[in-house]
């Protein structure tokens, strides 16, 4: 690549995001010292709808669209985005060329001051759970009936300022990796292990996305790429597409590995929590067969030549296996009833929506006649 050339970088504009997409551009600077950056910052549909839960605005890419649209559209030469915001299916043209070493993809509760010190089993009957997750809500509710949860939206900054000041949440549940990426580490009362709630598809690691054809971006993003969260997640986002499931959907894994072996653990939970299948497989990534598969090859939208394809294709399947099994333990139709009563909500909402467009129109109307002066 051209040291005179500047790479435009597709960034969210939210302040995690840019602090992730400079973190980018820092890792790369290592290896490029020469090569310019300059950020493009695109707001998404994610960050303009903040008054609804993410799974009840009736889109899908809700905050990586627009950011695409830029790369097809040739304004930008790659874009950075956490990886849990992609779905497992990625537009025509696109490919992840890299993702970096995994943050700890915990989840993490964050307390109102008033309940410092206090775990989420010890607070108070009906206390109010802050979070807008699904397979967050799905997961606690099961382990924890003694609590309430309630929508809360916007970034980082805006839902710490609702938990601290409105005194209507005890607590939030947040990913731990992103208060750790603003510095709020001191914030976090506790981490949720796997045992209480698994975490989300590819949370905790930072991808980048870029065009197919743009072989000098890939061989340049290359350098970032971490081996074992690379196969981690390319088994988790396999699991998920086979699942046909989404960020909206409550489903959640636990990946590791040891030793050469890929385990893999997910989890399938209806709505309310009251359904549940779960399931662990692992399985050798030692590559005892080199030339089997060919380079250039994407495994659920992710490019890694530098990897064994052998290890590639094995942590692929991994992921289709473990979808499998569980559908045969009904997952299917948890997953079926699940969307459909989403589905719903997504109507109501758009009802509720029309019914207040039409009496801002009916108000507006009258102010205009002078009707309303009595």
């Amino acid at each position: 690549m051209s040291e005179d050339k500047v790479v435009r970088v597709g960034s969210r504009k939210s302040q995690l995001a840019l602090i992730q997409t400079n973190h980018i551009i820092d890792l790369l600077k290592e290896h490029f010292p020469d090569i310019k950056f300059e950020i493009v910052s695109i707001s998404t549909t994610g960050d303009k709808i903040l008054d609804k839960a993410l799974s009840k605005i009736g889109e899908k890419n809700l905050f990586t669209k627009e950011l695409e649209v830029a790369l097809e559209e040739n304004k930008v030469d790659f874009v950075v985005h956490s990886l849990k915001d992609l779905p497992s299916t990625l537009p025509p043209g696109m490919v992840i060329a890299a993702i970096c070493k995994r943050d700890d993809p915990h989840d993490a509760v964050v307390l109102h001051p008033k309940h410092a010190g206090k775990l989420l089993e010890n607070l108070p009957d009906d206390s109010v759970i802050g979070t807008s997750s699904l397979r967050r809500i799905a997961q606690l509710q099961r382990k924890y009936p003694h609590l309430k949860f309630k929508d809360v939206r916007g970034n980082l900054n805006t839902r710490l300022r609702k938990l601290d000041e409105d005194d209507i949440y005890s607590a939030l549940i947040l990913a731990k990796a992103g208060l750790e990426r603003m510095g709020w580490q001191d914030r976090v009362g506790q981490v949720l292990d796997p045992s209480i709630c698994m975490y989300a598809v590819g949370q905790g690691a930072l991808a980048v996305e870029t065009r197919q054809d743009d072989q000098q971006t890939i061989k340049l993003l290359s350098k970032l790429c971490d081996q074992d969260t690379l196969l981690r997640c390319v088994s988790e986002r396999s699991f998920l597409r086979q699942l046909e499931g989404g960020c909206s959907t409550p489903v959640a894994v636990h990946s590791v590995i040891t030793d050469s072996e890929l385990t893999l653990s997910g989890t399938v939970l209806s709505l309310d929590g009251s359904q549940c299948v779960h399931k662990t497989v692992k399985k050798s990534l030692s590559d005892n067969d080199k030339n089997q598969e060919e380079n250039g090859k994407p495994y659920v939208g992710i490019v890694a030549d530098e990897l064994s394809q052998h290890a590639l294709t094995v942590a692929e399947n991994l992921g289709i296996a473990l979808a499998k099994e569980l559908q045969d333990d009904g997952a299917t139709e948890i997953l079926k009833v699940a969307k459909a009563t989403i589905a719903e909500q997504i109507i109501e909402q758009q009802k509720k929506r029309k019914a207040e467009n039409v009496d801002d129109v009916a108000v507006a109307k009258k102010q205009a006649a002078g009707d309303d002066k009595e």
